[in-house]
């Protein structure tokens, strides 16, 4: 069973910095694309960066230069790198595991306010 738990969220201003993690269970790590999604109420959620199995990283345009994702698969664990972060970088962030099919975290708050 493929398990998935972030970390990491938070309240932060404008401008800062946050870290998020996602510890990966059940699978052959390094097989899989895992990504960061976000989404705010009322929107459908969006993608924000990829990273495939195959070592290369995609990103959405609005976070690109500012963002950055990264992956050890020693440890089972994909991390999102957030920088000058905006007050619309507000949303529940979730981890994905893609593999034939999709899987989900629970989602961390992240919250871009002064």
């Amino acid at each position: 069973q493929v398990q998935l738990v972030e970390s990491g969220g938070g309240l932060v201003q404008p401008g800062g910095s946050l870290r998020l993690s996602c510890v990966a269970g059940g699978i052959t790590f390094s097989f899989w694309d895992m990504g960061w999604y976000r989404q705010v109420p009322g929107k459908q959620r969006e993608v924000v960066a990829v990273s495939t199995s195959d070592g290369s990283t995609n990103y959405s345009d609005f976070v690109k230069g500012r963002f950055t994702i990264s992956r050890d698969n020693a440890k089972n664990t994909v991390y999102l790198q957030m920088d000058n972060l905006k007050p619309e970088d507000t949303a529940v962030y979730y981890c994905n595991a893609y593999w034939l099919a999709s899987h989900w975290g629970q989602g961390t708050q992240v919250t871009v306010s002064s």
